[in-house]
């Protein structure tokens, strides 16, 4: 049986099911890391434009984890509480710019970004 253009290639439900589980990392940690496997692993397959969502993905994962460690060790001061609300709002904005274009079928425009 044929797969008809409309259904999505499994590669980009792999995708889609990482930038979820970067969301739901936001209560359950460790899904970040299940996200940033499937990303690794799915890297070099698909078409160009998804390759994009994976190396976004890939780096929304260690920059996050940055700004997680960073903030952690600021909490003990002020900063550092805007610090983890930041990263908070960072990756709910990243996951859900990526899911958009991904529906769409656009590459990510900057996947090196260290911001948005």
């Amino acid at each position: 049986m044929e797969q008809s253009s409309s259904q999505p290639v499994p590669a980009e439900n792999m995708a889609k099911v990482a930038y979820i589980l970067y969301l739901v990392s936001i209560v359950f940690g460790v899904t970040a890391l299940v996200a940033v496997v499937i990303a690794y692993v799915n890297r070099d397959e698909g078409p160009q434009w998804l390759r994009s969502h994976y190396q976004f993905q890939i780096r929304t994962f260690w920059i996050g984890l940055l700004y997680l460690v960073v903030g952690s060790v600021l909490s003990l001061v002020i900063i550092g509480w805007f610090m983890l609300l930041f990263s908070l709002v960072w990756i709910i904005v990243r996951c859900i710019k990526g899911l958009k274009l991904l529906d769409s079928q656009q590459a990510h425009p900057e996947p090196l970004s260290w911001f948005f």
